[in-house]
């Protein structure tokens, strides 16, 4: 099938308020589709089923499952013609209005946390906030994922709907899990600078500081139920106009015993979206935040999926990704804070954040 009708084919579930998901995995062409066939909310069921799932930030919320039995899955090769398509067509009005008190509820939510730190409570804790655009019309979904795939070429872009539960877009540069049931593979990501082509990246104690306290995290995580856990040093890694610390981090695990949920339990929230320790930073973030993430910060992906007589799963953490309701958009961003923050510098990083996400907007 072509990629002109899988588009029409999403129009009619759009029209007919069904939920599907639409991906582009990272450096891959191949665009990928599942159109579930009613309007029942599914939820993974301990992660054993098949099907493409949607997990918030807090794991005491329910997940939501689009199952591949019940939903029809559809393929294509992405052409630059098909990417490119109707890119440059006018698309929204939008204003977008920062409010003095906005800025500063963070910055003092930033405060109490370098406060907090001090005390030796946490190490770390990743603040977020929403930024709500308002439109003149309603947002024409299937335009933006198109954008988003031109633009981030090395992320994983979705476009995922369900009529009961909401609509969201991103285009996340992290893996949370890829397995094939024997080995998996994932990594650490923390730091954030805008990428300039003239420049080598330069990162502060701050940056390396906070992509050691992750990497540390998760092979600690991860060794408790594999005995075999290898991680290559900090490199980085360009996502977009941004630039992030890296570090991979393979092993091995039977995943017919220790089950997949036991995994995602050991990895999610990871230090990149919560912080250390990970309890602790998670009661800091919904007792002082002041709103809720919903899937921003959760993750989401392939579950489960048979691919060449194995059985594999690619999740990815739901960063750099937005809320679209019928006449607004709600962009998602955050940062980690450490003992070295500053309140202005971290509210300055979230402004660069949001201002990536509007160019595929405007």
């Amino acid at each position: 099938m072509d990629v002109s009708a899988i588009y029409a084919k999403i129009r009619k579930q759009l029209d007919a308020e069904l939920p599907f998901v639409m991906y582009r995995k990272a450096n891959k062409d191949l665009l990928n589709v599942f159109i579930q066939e009613n309007d029942t909310v599914y939820t993974p069921n301990e992660y054993a089923a098949s099907g493409f799932v949607f997990a918030p930030f807090d794991q005491n919320k329910k997940a939501v499952l689009i199952p591949a039995g019940s939903s029809k899955y559809y393929s294509s090769i992405i052409s630059k013609t098909d990417s490119k398509e109707d890119i440059n067509r006018a698309f929204l009005a939008a204003i977008s209005e920062i409010k003095t008190e906005e800025k500063e509820g963070y910055m003092q939510t930033v405060a109490i946390a370098i406060k907090t730190i001090a005390t030796k409570k946490i190490r770390k804790v990743v603040l977020s906030r929403k930024e709500e655009i308002k439109t003149t019309r309603p947002v024409d979904s299937l335009i933006l994922f198109q954008r988003l795939i031109t633009t981030y070429a090395n992320a994983f872009v979705y476009l995922w709907y369900h009529p009961k539960v909401g609509m969201w877009l991103g285009a996340t540069p992290e893996t949370l899990l890829s397995s094939d049931g024997k080995e998996f593979f994932t990594m650490a990501l923390a730091g954030t600078q805008l990428y300039d082509p003239g420049m080598d990246a330069s990162w502060g104690s701050k940056e390396i500081e906070e992509q050691e306290m992750v990497t540390e995290f998760i092979v600690k995580e991860l060794s408790s139920i594999s005995g075999n856990v290898s991680s290559s040093e900090a490199y980085t890694h360009q996502a977009g106009t941004l630039l992030h610390l890296r570090t991979d981090i393979t092993g091995k695990m039977d995943f017919d015993s220790t089950g997949l949920k036991k995994v995602l339990t050991a990895l999610h929230p990871t230090p990149a979206v919560c912080g250390l320790p990970k309890q602790e930073a998670k009661r800091f973030i919904l007792n002082n935040e002041g709103y809720n993430r919903k899937f921003y910060t959760g993750f989401l992906g392939e579950l489960n999926l048979t691919t060449d007589q194995k059985i594999t799963s690619d999740l990815f953490v739901n960063l750099r990704c937005m809320e679209i309701e019928s006449t607004s958009i709600n962009i998602y961003v955050g940062g980690g804070i450490t003992k070295g923050s500053d309140p202005e510098k971290e509210w300055e990083e979230t402004v660069r954040k949001t201002e990536t996400m509007k160019k595929v907007l405007f």
